[in-house]
């Protein structure tokens, strides 16, 4: 069965993909790396083997990481086997292209762009990825205590890593959550349910995240109603069944700095982006700061 995360790189990356590897082993997640045991006898049996033993795997992207033929060799496979991919972007101003591209087209990469400014910024580029690798396949991982090191006075041990029941959205600037109500608004015309800005995060601001047709669906854990958005009324509302308006697009905000996972959410059907101005759901044609929502 498989059981590990496998971390695919190109080799002038090996350093921080080496130091990434020890702390994912020193919270607890069972991880694969090729030069700490990965690799016994022929390299493409254990290189195999690493892919079919994986429950996810990372490449780190990087223009090199594109280029090498076992790179490619190695995620190919993997994508033919189905395993999860979890992207981890290095390269600033770079997207990825040809198969790389095809590959991770859709899939919500990680930032890793300046985590080597320092260590602040590098706990918070892995505790993204950590998110996201819990998000994705947590419920398939065997994940252990966190290692410690014993010291004379031992500070509070970090907590095991959980899978969460799902999405949780907060806006960047209100720091509001987006929240099912429950309340069908107008019953007399629709069965639509009332979605609200919630300050406070709870199981209604939990939401499953469903492929679609070159969208994605997100279905509410609780009153199991999907996302969607009205440019008409200017007003999100959650459904019983999927719709074009319950149809969106999620891609990584690539001009946010913060190291944490910023998101821009757009509506398929509108073509409007998911905004918040003036405490209210609003949609806005262009990007600007109140599209950004970070992940949780």
């Amino acid at each position: 069965m498989p059981s590990h995360i496998m971390l695919s790189y190109q080799w002038d990356d090996q350093a921080l993909v080496k130091k990434i590897y020890d702390r994912l082993k020193d919270d607890g997640l069972p991880v694969w790396l090729d030069i700490e045991g990965g690799v016994k006898g022929n390299i493409n049996d254990s290189m195999a083997a690493g892919v079919e033993e994986a429950v996810v795997i990372c490449p780190f992207m990087s223009p090199a990481y594109q280029a090498s033929r076992s790179c490619k060799k190695e995620l190919n496979y993997a994508d033919s086997r189905e395993v999860s991919i979890v992207p981890v972007m290095l390269t600033n101003n770079w997207e990825a292209s040809e198969w790389l591209g095809l590959i991770t087209a859709g899939l919500l990469w990680v930032d890793f762009r300046n985590a080597e400014k320092g260590e602040e910024h590098f706990e918070m580029c892995l505790s993204s990825l950590e998110e996201e690798i819990m998000f994705n396949v947590g419920h398939l991982l065997a994940v252990e205590e966190p290692q410690g090191a014993v010291v004379d006075q031992p500070e509070p041990s970090k907590p095991r890593l959980k899978k969460k029941p799902g999405r949780g959205f907060r806006h960047a600037l209100s720091k509001r959550y987006i929240h099912d109500s429950g309340e069908i608004i107008e019953p007399t015309v629709s069965s639509r349910n009332r979605v609200e800005l919630s300050e406070k995060a709870g199981e209604h601001c939990y939401w499953l995240e469903i492929k679609g047709n070159g969208c994605k669906y997100y279905r509410n854990v609780v009153t199991n109603r999907y996302l969607g958005f009205d440019p008409s009324r200017n007003q999100a509302h959650s459904e019983v069944s999927p719709s074009e308006r319950e149809e969106w697009l999620m891609l990584v905000d690539q001009t946010d700095q913060s190291h944490q996972r910023a998101v821009i959410v757009k509506n398929k059907h509108s073509g409007m982006f998911l905004a918040v101005q003036n405490g209210h759901f609003t949609g806005l044609t262009s990007y600007n700061e109140d599209c950004k929502w970070f992940l949780e």
